[in-house]
C-alpha cells in the first residue's frame, strides 16, 4: 500500500478471532478489533483526525488544546506538528510516566493543572479544569480546541469508521455483543449507533473503571456521567473492571494471543469473557453460536510502570511489600477506620500527639488548596513507600486525605493490616472538608 500521508493508513484496523482455547467459550466467537494498529498507535487516531482535520487542512497558527493525558493527546501532537502548529496537553492526571515522556518527546508542551476529575464537570464553577475549558470555547478563542468530551465529531469517527469495519469483516453482519471499555465515550457510541443500525438488537456492554482504581483511558461510573458524549442508553449493561483485571487480561493477550495489547484492551477482553460466560452456558445444546467483538485500544510498551507498581513479578521483580489493590472496596468499608471533617478538626486541635495529615492529592492540586500543616504525598508515590518504607512509624496518629475519600480509605485499611494502630481516612476527602467549611490554605 502506498499513500501521499499517514493520515490516509488511518483506520481499515483487523479484526482477529481470538483462539477459543485461550477464553473457554464453546458457542461464541470472539474477536478483537486492533486499533492499536493505528498509525500513532491508538484508538484515538480516528476521532483526533476527525476533530482536527477541518481546521488543520485550512491553515492557520494556533496551538491545538485538549484536556488529555493520553492517546488523544499523542495523536493532536502528531498531527499538530505535521501542521506546522504546536500541541498544549491539559491535564490534572498525568499518571503514567511513559506517556508523559512520549508527549515531551513528540514536541507537546504540558500544562498540568488541579482539578477534582480526570475528567471535566462543566457544572463545578470551582474546578479549575472548567474555567480552562470556559476559556477555550469563548468566542475569539485563537486556539483550536478539539474538545473531545464534547465534541460529536469523536463519535462521527467510529460511525463512519470503526463500526463499518467490523460489519464489513462480519461479512455484513453485526456482531451480538459488542464490549467496549468508556474513556470518552466516542468509540463505544459511534460503533453502537453502527452496529444497531443494521440489526437493533446488538447488545452493548460498557466496562468502566472500579470505585478508587485507575485504568488508564477507562473512567469511573462517577467519572463517565461527567462525560457530555455519554449516554447510558447506548449501554445495555454497565460493569466493573479492576487494575487486576486489566492486568491480567493484557497478559493473556500478549501471551496466549501475540496482541500487545495495553491495560484497556486487557480489561476488554478479560470483560468480555467473565461477561459471555453466562451467555454461553445459555446457549448450551441450542445449536446456535454468537459472536462478540472488543476492542483492543493501544500498545502494552506505554504502560511498563503502570504493571511494575501492580504486578512487579511479571517484568521480574519482587514485590517488597502488599499492594493497594490486595484491598477490595467492600474489605476497606470493613476494615478501615473513617472520621468526618468535624472530628477530625477536633483531633488536629486536641491529639496528643497531633497526627499526620498525609494529602494524596497531586501537586497542583494541593498547591492550591490543603489543610494547613499537611504534608503532600501524591497516591502513586505513597503506593510505592508503603512497599519500600513510609516516612513515618507505626505508632504515628494519620489522618489521610484524597479527592472525595475513596483512595484513603483503601490506604487506611491497607496500612491497619499492616500494623499501624490509628491511621483514619477523612470522609467525603479534600471536598467534604470543604464542604463542612473547614478551612483550607494554598502553598
Amino acid at each position: 500500500m502506498r499513500y501521499d500521508s499517514i493520515t490516509e493508513a488511518i483506520g481499515n484496523t483487523p479484526l482477529v478471532r481470538i483462539d477459543p482455547a485461550v477464553h473457554g467459550l464453546r458457542h461464541i466467537d470472539l474477536y478483537a478489533k486492533l486499533e492499536m494498529l493505528n498509525p500513532f498507535g491508538s484508538v484515538k487516531d480516528r476521532p483526533a483526525w476527525h476533530m482536527a482535520r477541518p481546521e488543520l487542512e485550512a491553515g492557520g497558527d494556533g496551538t491545538v488544546v485538549e484536556l488529555s493525558s493520553g492517546n488523544t493527546a499523542k495523536a493532536l501532537a502528531l498531527l499538530a506538528g505535521m501542521h506546522g502548529r504546536t500541541f498544549r496537553s491539559v491535564t490534572n492526571r498525568m499518571r503514567v510516566p511513559e506517556i508523559k515522556e512520549l508527549l515531551l518527546l513528540l514536541g507537546a508542551e504540558i500544562e498540568e493543572l488541579p482539578g477534582r476529575s480526570e475528567c471535566l464537570d462543566p457544572t463545578d464553577t470551582d474546578d479549575p479544569l472548567t474555567h480552562f475549558h470556559q476559556a477555550l470555547t469563548r468566542p475569539g478563542s485563537t486556539h483550536l480546541h478539539t474538545d473531545q468530551y464534547f465534541n460529536p465529531r469523536n463519535v462521527e469517527a467510529h460511525a463512519e469508521g470503526t463500526g463499518p469495519e467490523i460489519v464489513k469483516d462480519l461479512d455484513g453482519r453485526p456482531p451480538d455483543w459488542f464490549i467496549a471499555c468508556v474513556g470518552t465515550a466516542g468509540s463505544s457510541t459511534g460503533v453502537a449507533r453502527v452496529l444497531r443500525e443494521h440489526a437493533p438488537d446488538v447488545r452493548v456492554l460498557g466496562l468502566v473503571a472500579d470505585k478508587s482504581d485507575f485504568i488508564p483511558g477507562i473512567r469511573t461510573i462517577d467519572e463517565v456521567h461527567q462525560v457530555g458524549l455519554f449516554d447510558p442508553a447506548t449501554y445495555d449493561t454497565i460493569a466493573p473492571v479492576t487494575s487486576g483485571d486489566a492486568i491480567d487480561g493484557m497478559v493473556t493477550l500478549i501471551r496466549r494471543c501475540g496482541l500487545l495489547s495495553g491495560p484497556t484492551g486487557g480489561a476488554a477482553y478479560h470483560g468480555a469473557v467473565r461477561h459471555l460466560r453466562d451467555v454461553d452456558a445459555e446457549l448450551a445444546g441450542s445449536g446456535h453460536r454468537r459472536t462478540a467483538v472488543f476492542i483492543v485500544c493501544d500498545r502494552a510498551e506505554s504502560y511498563l510502570s503502570y504493571v511494575r507498581a501492580r504486578r512487579p513479578e511479571l517484568l521480574g521483580r519482587t514485590s517488597r511489600g502488599p499492594a493497594l489493590s490486595a484491598v477490595t472496596d467492600a474489605e476497606a468499608r470493613a476494615e478501615a477506620r473513617v472520621i468526618g471533617a468535624d472530628d477530625a478538626r477536633s483531633w488536629l486541635t486536641t491529639g496528643d500527639p497531633r497526627p499526620l495529615v498525609v494529602d494524596l492529592r497531586g501537586s497542583h492540586a494541593y498547591a492550591a488548596l490543603h489543610i494547613e500543616g499537611s504534608v503532600n504525598i501524591a497516591d502513586e508515590l505513597f503506593e510505592e513507600l508503603v512497599r519500600g518504607g513510609l516516612p513515618f512509624s507505626k505508632s504515628t496518629p494519620v489522618l489521610l486525605a484524597c479527592p472525595v475519600g475513596e483512595k484513603s480509605l483503601r490506604y487506611a485499611a491497607l496500612l491497619t493490616r499492616m500494623g499501624h494502630p490509628d491511621v483514619r481516612s477523612l470522609a467525603g476527602g479534600i471536598v467534604g472538608w470543604r464542604d463542612a467549611g473547614a478551612p483550607l490554605v494554598r502553598e
